[in-house]
């Protein structure tokens, strides 16, 4: 008498969604304001806006910048807002702040923009083991788009995981 070992988990219709998927895969970097500044406390607008159009933006090619100033200087909103917009003219993506909001502006892009059909009315289990850390707001994003069409969303692996949500259908 033989006994098969089967592969219940691979038979069954669980679908398993790693949200290292939806990691940013563009090297995330920093560009520091207040080299830009006088004495690294002042902004002179002319001189400001000088600086924009004499440096070279190509070293942020292929990544993705945090704009920010790490200097103790009151900086006006506008002088970050020309940053970015010369980033954007670029095609570079960038976000005013940390590389923490970077990171969750990417993530959460990245699965507003994701087809979710697959997961229609099939139980769901989020991948509880990440390489990459994946910041607890996306999360959140995760099951707005999943739970409208998920018959379950479970959390964990498929030997050990926690219910979240189960569809009244």
């Amino acid at each position: 008498m033989s006994l098969e070992i089967t592969n219940r988990v691979e038979k069954s219709s669980l679908k398993t969604l790693d949200l290292d998927f939806f990691y940013p895969k563009l090297e995330i970097a920093t560009f520091d304001i207040k080299f830009w500044l006088k004495d690294e406390l002042l902004l002179i607008e002319k001189d400001f806006r000088e600086s924009i159009n004499q440096f070279n933006w190509e070293e942020f090619n292929n990544k993705a910048i945090a704009i920010q100033c790490s200097a103790d200087a009151i900086v006006p909103h506008w002088a970050f807002m020309l940053v970015s917009s010369k980033l954007n003219s670029l095609n570079i993506i960038n976000v005013i702040g940390d590389t923490k909001s970077l990171e969750i502006l990417m993530i959460n892009q990245a699965i507003n923009s994701y087809d979710f059909s697959d997961y229609k009315d099939k139980p769901v289990i989020i991948k509880g083991c990440s390489d990459q850390k994946i910041p607890l707001a996306s999360y959140s994003i995760i099951l707005e788009k999943l739970q409208p069409i998920a018959k379950s969303i479970m959390f964990g692996e498929a030997c050990s995981s926690v219910p979240v949500y189960k569809s009244k259908k």
